[in-house]
């Protein structure tokens, strides 16, 4: 159902960015003491859908966690930080690209350890889609992730098409 109604005002980049960190315990990690993945993709969820809300203003959920990159083990006791922004909107869908740091504490060292690209949907009360503002891109980096984001949709949308999978359709609630 396609809702109509004035133009949602268009919003930066910036004004969705969103970041948290994390202390990781030993019931994070497995019998190394290295952070669980799904564990770490959980976290990468939550900070994700925090941009996405934030950009929305109204409820998200995932669509897809499309990519994701582990580049380097999190050990127990590391600080891991997580910072998600938006990449691109599309007209009730965004792409969320999400990065991952280690500060391990006793060397005061960061290290890049994680990248995903998410799509969440923003949703009514009722699960059906709503319409979301524009992504207004300033720097030359936010350009390029946007046209980069445009892109992995039309190879996402090959795929899917390829594989006979249904558009995604939030579950009424």
């Amino acid at each position: 159902m396609e809702m109509s109604g004035p133009a949602l005002p268009a919003r930066t980049v910036a004004q969705s960015q969103s970041e948290m960190t994390e202390l990781v315990l030993p019931n994070d990690t497995n019998t190394l003491g290295n952070l669980l993945g799904g564990r770490l993709m959980n976290f990468i969820d939550l900070v994700g859908a925090m941009a996405a809300y934030r950009h929305a203003r109204s409820h998200v959920v995932t669509a897809s966690m499309e990519h994701i990159d582990f580049i380097a083990p999190v050990h127990v006791g590391d600080l891991i930080i997580l910072k998600s922004s938006v990449n691109r909107a599309f007209r009730t869908s965004m792409e969320v690209g999400v990065k991952a740091w280690v500060e391990n504490t006793i060397v005061g060292i960061h290290h890049h350890v994680a990248s995903a690209y998410l799509t969440f949907v923003a949703i009514d009360t009722q699960g059906r889609r709503v319409p979301v503002a524009p992504l207004l891109t300033e720097t030359d980096a936010e350009k390029r992730r946007y046209e980069e984001a445009g892109q992995r949709r039309e190879v996402r949308e090959v795929e899917a098409r390829r594989r006979h999978i249904p558009k995604f359709e939030p579950a009424k609630i």
